[in-house]
């Protein structure tokens, strides 16, 4: 019987999360895209504070699941979309959550970020090179003229974005949860986050809110 409750809780809080990220993805459509066809989301922030919650499958559940009800609704880019929103996400939102259930701290948390950034940019470069020319019918060399200059900078400026909201918003979101009974209270990160790492987080958040208007032609 309490595993099943435990379960459902599992399942009540999953589906919290995914119905929050197709949300942000919705809200995501009002900024125009980078290179006419990169879109920045905010999804990837709420799928890596559930990892952080619950650990890096649950990451890859929800990034699925967010994934397929955005293509099934509101996409245009059919299964290639669906792919590459899943590779995205996973590369930003499983290293975090590896790291920080490894060191359940503010560095913790900081390391882990930092790295889903390194990967997710890294990653997104290397399955662009190999899928993106088949998705808009250019030869592989365009694509491969793009690397350096567009998917690199902007998975960059994508993954640092979404570090900087995860990290203002994880201690109110599992605090709430807590609260709501809906996690258990030895789960997600204990203590406090300073205000000092809040400051931090937003003078983060800020720095590549500008990056991301420079990329847009807006500054």
């Amino acid at each position: 019987m309490k595993n099943q409750r435990l379960s459902t809780r599992y399942l009540t809080v999953c589906g919290m999360f995914t119905a929050v990220a197709f949300i942000a993805v919705l809200l995501s459509k009002a900024i125009p895209n980078v290179a006419g066809f990169l879109s920045y989301e905010p999804k990837d922030a709420v799928i890596v504070i559930a990892g952080f919650i619950f650990g890096p499958l649950t990451c890859v559940f929800v990034s699925v699941l967010t994934s397929l009800i955005e293509m099934l609704t509101i996409s245009a880019t059919g299964p290639y979309g669906f792919l590459m929103n899943v590779v995205s996400t996973c590369a930003f939102t499983v290293p975090a959550a590896l790291i920080y259930r490894r060191f359940h701290s503010q560095k913790g948390a900081l390391g882990g970020l930092a790295l889903g950034v390194v990967v997710l940019a890294g990653t997104m470069v290397l399955w662009n090179y190999i899928i993106t020319p088949f998705y808009m019918g250019v030869d592989r060399s365009v694509v491969a003229g793009m690397l350096a200059s567009v998917f690199l900078p902007f998975n960059l400026v994508k993954g640092g974005l979404n570090a900087a909201i995860t990290l203002l918003l994880y201690k109110p979101i599992v605090t709430a949860l807590r609260k709501a009974k809906l996690v258990e209270p030895g789960s997600g990160k204990k203590g406090r986050f300073s205000l000092g790492f809040t400051l931090f987080a937003l003078a983060v958040l800020a720095t590549f809110v500008l990056l991301l208007l420079v990329m847009l032609g807006v500054l």
